[in-house]
């Protein structure tokens, strides 16, 4: 596999900028050998004072601690590792009288280690090395590491590197056997059971000399492309069927592309509760040096059996229990069929990618009679396939299985598990910053306080839930309240005597449903992102823990206490948190305060300041028209320079989210410019007032003012006297509303917003033009009407006329 990225994120490199503990960077070697004695050097930052080494997985003995002399950030430990300790990543992290820092991973294997010695970078001048070793080396820009050894006809000769699994860079082994002729009896780059490492095993065809060839895959590579390769005649199968088995019972596994062909044997599977562990392929030629991860379920097992490439040919099996099969070739599709009864409910998970298989499945659910797909996923796993499956009536089912790109192959091994609907509950700490350990432990000074907040996934279920008793250090006390069933996280704050003694462990946090009578509780859960391609792309390296840090640490030269309110905030107010410091004579630097747990609509600023020379600082919080109603714990979480940034914490103090005292119906008013004009508000007294409240109009305009008014319990109606100026600017102004402050126990409680309204501002009209007079211009008389024309008489006319005056009629 190649990157094609031009950015690498290197995690595992990052220190924290503000942290009050050490941090560590990186453990050397980057393995060990089991049942020996080794000096592992820690590197990091401000690890002078280490005390301790935690490690997450028992076989350590830490037999001495010594600091570097000429370098704070390095700490060596000489170790004793117990001869049965299991291979494979482990986990460690620094204890200091500061601090405690973020964990690193490191391997042990069971061969003895040999260093990479150079020049070995032609095929012609290998480094020559005996078989059954562990070679420890880095792979430099277009650097390739040759190694020699001698092997017989018929050795099995095999080959895993461990690289991109140290989490210290992009790096993406390539290994190969080559021949003397540089003929490749086997060239890997990617295999899924070791992620992007590779792992390789081969009969060797004659006598004489085998030569490895190391590099990363590209060419690349760097000082941190590290890498142990493990040569020997060990085992080197790349998967196990059954992926699994029922817990309690004896399981006989088979172990699948060995170079000699496939390797049984049998393992007794736990029955106290794991879901999922390490076996390893072994004889009398050693181990393998890394595991195969395989479920342990409480359901019976089913296999798939030949042919089952379709429904009608689908393997039947009983349930509930555990189907295991093979996509052995190309096209390979593997259906079960099962009978189910309506109303019960699972939840069906295909096994794949998350056991280091090949496979990326796909899975479906068919109805078996008329041949109808209910339900298929691909990626709700990562790569491997989830349905959440509500049977809808009595009668047959089928499960398909195929890859995602119809792929087969010996080791696309699968299990599908049928899990009823339960529920789960995972605890976690919020990172800070992404991709950063900072603040997922507790380290708490002497005589002071540590505060975190603790985040909960609940699945299928809800309600209050509480912290358990927990096996706390000497000394550390720890103060909660039950989670509310609407919230995901809780703040918690841990206290140290000012007597308690330096020291640490790592913790079994669970909590559990604030209901006896249901036994939900679940645990602490952290996962650490080593090595990513870019940001919001593919995770190459991590490692998750199941246990959180707690520790104490040497006293602070300061406390910080919040100033408890003795008035509520209200919804659409604000408030000024006290936070005082107790500084010890001598000490004064500044001190940076934040709040980091705010109940559901209540705002804070990211951080406040305390300048030295200062030993107050008020936290200006905000609550919104729906911040949640009640009493709520809270607390106020400092650093400031000791020799690096230290933690802590003031007291577990309470918070009162209230209802506003009044309310006001603002009228809509109108003005012009130079002029004045009234805002009349309705008043309703919502809670008792001991003593009068004042109102202040807020928005207005520039060079617009109105008096602040005060209203008392009887108050009904406020008048605010608007006055502007010829200057202040025209227009429809709207957001006018009023700020409101209650008097109670001698404290203020702001209404920062009550009612709105709009003012619009008119410039006046322009006075009337008066027209000047007109001068009398003398009119001439008027001419006398000139007679009408006589009409002329049509011919008809003139002889009626004319008979009529010879007939003398009128």
């Amino acid at each position: 596999m190649r990157f094609h990225v031009l950015n690498a994120l290197l995690l595992c490199s990052a220190v924290s900028a503000v942290a009050s503990d050490p941090a560590l960077t990186v453990i050397t070697p980057r393995g060990v050998q089991r049942g020996a004695e080794h000096v592992l050097t820690f590197s990091g930052a401000r690890l002078q004072d280490a005390e301790e080494i935690l490690f997450y997985e028992p076989g350590f003995e830490v037999v001495k601690i010594e600091p570097d002399a000429k370098n704070a950030n390095i700490v060596r430990a000489t170790v004793k590792v117990a001869p049965d300790v299991e291979l494979g990543e482990k986990t460690a992290q620094v204890r200091t009288k500061t601090g405690v820092s973020d964990y690193r991973t490191f391997f042990v294997g069971a061969l003895p280690a040999v260093a990479e010695k150079e020049p070995n970078t032609e095929f012609s001048e290998p480094q020559a090395i005996e078989q059954g070793v562990t070679v420890e080396g880095v792979i430099q820009n277009e650097d390739v590491d040759y190694f020699v050894v001698e092997a017989k006809k018929g050795q099995r000769l095999s080959v895993e590197v461990e690289g991109m699994r140290f989490g210290q860079t992009l790096f993406d082994p390539y290994i190969a056997i080559l021949d003397k002729e540089r003929f490749e009896l086997s060239a890997v780059d990617d295999s899924p059971l070791v992620r992007q490492d590779a792992v390789t095993s081969i009969i060797v065809p004659e006598d004489g000399q085998y030569t490895i060839e190391m590099r990363e895959s590209g060419y690349g590579g760097n000082g941190n492309c590290r890498y142990r390769l493990h040569v020997g005649q060990f085992p080197r199968p790349v998967a196990v069927f059954p992926a699994g088995g029922q817990a309690g019972e004896e399981v006989e596994f088979t172990f699948i592309g060995d170079a000699e062909g496939p390797i049984k044997q049998k393992v007794k599977l736990p029955a106290d509760g794991t879901t999922e562990m390490q076996i390893f392929a072994q004889d009398d030629r050693g181990i393998s040096p890394s595991g195969h991860t395989v479920r342990v379920s409480p359901d019976p097992d089913a296999f798939e059996t030949e042919p089952n490439n379709s429904l009608n040919e689908a393997a039947v099996v009983v349930f509930p229990s555990t189907f295991n099969g093979v996509l052995d070739k190309e096209g390979d599709h593997d259906y079960y069929k099962f009978t189910a009864k309506k109303g019960q409910t699972y939840e069906v998970e295909c096994y794949g990618r998350r056991i280091r298989t090949g496979i990326d499945p796909v899975m479906h659910i068919f109805r078996v009679k008329d041949g109808k797909a209910l339900s298929g996923n691909d990626d709700s796993r990562g790569p491997d396939s989830y349905i959440r499956f509500a049977v809808p009536e009595d009668g047959e089912y089928a499960v398909r299985i195929m890859d995602h790109l119809n792929r087969g192959g010996a080791d696309f091994v699968y299990r599908v598990e049928f899990q009823p609907v339960e529920p789960k509950l995972t605890l976690g700490i919020p990172r800070v910053r992404r991709y950063s350990q900072d603040r997922q432990r507790i380290y708490v000074a002497k005589g002071n306080r540590f505060g975190t907040i603790i985040s909960a996934s609940r699945a299928n279920f809800g309600g209050e839930l509480v912290l358990e008793d927990l096996e706390l250090p000497a000394g550390i006390n720890m103060v909660a309240s039950p989670m509310p069933s609407n919230l995901n996280t809780m703040p918690v704050m841990f206290e140290a005597a000012a007597d308690a003694p330096l020291g640490g462990a790592l913790v079994d946090f669970r909590a559990r449903l604030n209901d006896e009578s249901k036994n939900i509780s679940g645990g602490f859960e952290n996962r650490a992102d080593f090595v990513i391609a870019q940001p919001g792309q593919s995770l190459y390296a991590w490692k998750d823990v199941n246990r959180l840090p707690v520790v104490v640490v040497d006293e602070l030269p300061y406390t910080i206490e919040i100033v408890q309110p003795k008035v509520p905030i209200v919804r659409n107010g604000s408030m000024q948190l006290k936070v005082v410091a107790t500084k010890k004579e001598g000490w004064d630097e500044e001190i940076v305060v934040q709040f980091p747990f705010r109940p559901p609509g209540l705002g804070a600023t990211t951080s406040v300041k305390m300048p030295k020379g200062k030993n107050e600082v008020l936290y200006p919080l905000s609550a919104n028209a729906n911040a949640a109603i009640g009493k709520w714990p809270v607390y106020a979480l400092a650093y400031a320079n000791v020799g690096g940034n230290a933690f802590a914490a003031s007291q577990m103090a309470t918070l009162e989210i209230a209802e506003p005292y009044l309310n006001l119906a603002l009228q809509r008013a109108t003005v012009e410019l130079g002029q004045e004009t009234e805002i009349v508000a309705e008043v309703s007294i919502l809670k008792d007032l001991a003593a009068p409240a004042t109102v202040q109009l807020l928005g207005l305009p520039h060079k617009i003012t109105a008096e602040p008014l005060q209203v008392t319990k009887d108050t009904k109606e406020l008048i605010f006297h608007v006055k502007t100026a010829p200057d202040s600017p025209a227009g429809n102004h709207k957001n006018i509303f009023c700020s409101v402050v209650v008097t109670e126990n001698n404290e203020p409680i702001t209404h920062a917003r009550v009612g709105g309204t709009e003012l619009r501002v008119d410039k006046p009209l322009p006075k009337p033009v008066v027209a000047a007079p007109k001068k009398e211009v003398a009119k001439p008389k008027p001419e006398a009407p000139k007679p009408p024309a006589e009409k002329r008489l049509t011919r008809l006319e003139k002889l009626r006329l004319e008979a009529k005056q010879a007939a003398g009629t009128p």
